[in-house]
């Protein structure tokens, strides 16, 4: 009877392990998803703005190094700021999730 009842925790023991790797596995994935939310907008800003100024560059043969580095930054700060509520929610709600949930498996 003894080995039974040890199997029986051994199995529980295994399962909680899987259930807690599938739990790390799970916030691994979420977390890899906001990062690419988060710096979409920041990267297709700075994606449009860089071709408006090529193209500008291009058609007026102009030259300047800081012509394509300054309009960037003023927009992608722009973005960010626009956005910031937004990401902040996000990051917020995340680390919300990943605390409360954490402690439930341990």
């Amino acid at each position: 009877m003894a080995s039974h009842h040890e199997g029986a925790h051994l199995r529980l023991q295994l399962e909680a392990v899987m259930s807690v790797e599938s739990f790390i596995a799970q916030l691994t994935n979420q977390a890899i998803l906001i990062t690419i939310l988060l710096s979409l907008p920041t990267i297709a800003v700075s994606l449009v703005v860089g071709l408006a100024v090529a193209l500008f560059s291009a058609t007026t043969q102009i030259q300047e190094q800081t012509l394509s580095f300054a309009p960037k930054m003023v927009a992608v700060y722009a973005i960010i700021a626009a956005t910031a509520g937004w990401m902040g929610s996000l990051l917020i709600a995340f680390t919300e999730r990943c605390f409360t949930e954490f402690i439930a498996y341990f």
